[in-house]
């Protein structure tokens, strides 16, 4: 019998209750960071829109005005311009983040108006004739920029 209670004092381990409190306090936890590692997701593809998006208009407002230097007329780039790599870009267009993975990320549609979703290919949405452009996709919020 000393023998018995001997062994089972020098035994160590975790008593059920205190397993039950590890795995209610991970819950939490999970609890808590799984929606905030969500929003962090869509924070980025909003910068990261709202990035690519910026490099595209500047792009677009540099050739428009190395147009009126050049040539005494101000006119946007045809939708084809920007695409072709050292016309308006130095480098390809970026892809939009929200576009479908399988979508061509050079995909650039002629829009009429921002929030109005041209086709199914994602990309951009391009107005030639003043020389805007917006995410041509469905996420909510997202033509805001």
């Amino acid at each position: 019998m000393k023998v018995m209670r001997h062994t089972l004092r020098n035994q160590s381990g975790f008593t059920l209750i205190e397993l039950v409190i590890i795995i209610v306090v991970l819950g939490i936890l999970a609890a808590v960071a799984i929606p905030k590692y969500f929003n962090m997701i869509d924070d980025a593809k909003v910068s990261a829109c709202k990035g690519a998006l910026g490099g595209l208009r500047s792009g677009i407002s540099i050739y428009y005005a190395n147009r009126a230097l050049k040539t005494g007329t101000a006119t946007w780039p045809a939708r084809d311009s920007l695409r072709t790599i050292g016309v308006v870009m130095e480098q390809i267009i970026p892809k939009n983040p929200y576009q479908a993975s399988g979508n061509a990320p050079d995909s650039i549609v002629t829009g009429v108006t921002r929030g109005v979703i041209v086709g199914s290919r994602g990309g951009w949405a391009y107005k030639p004739s003043t020389g805007e452009i917006w995410a041509n996709t469905s996420v909510a919020g997202e033509n805001n920029f």
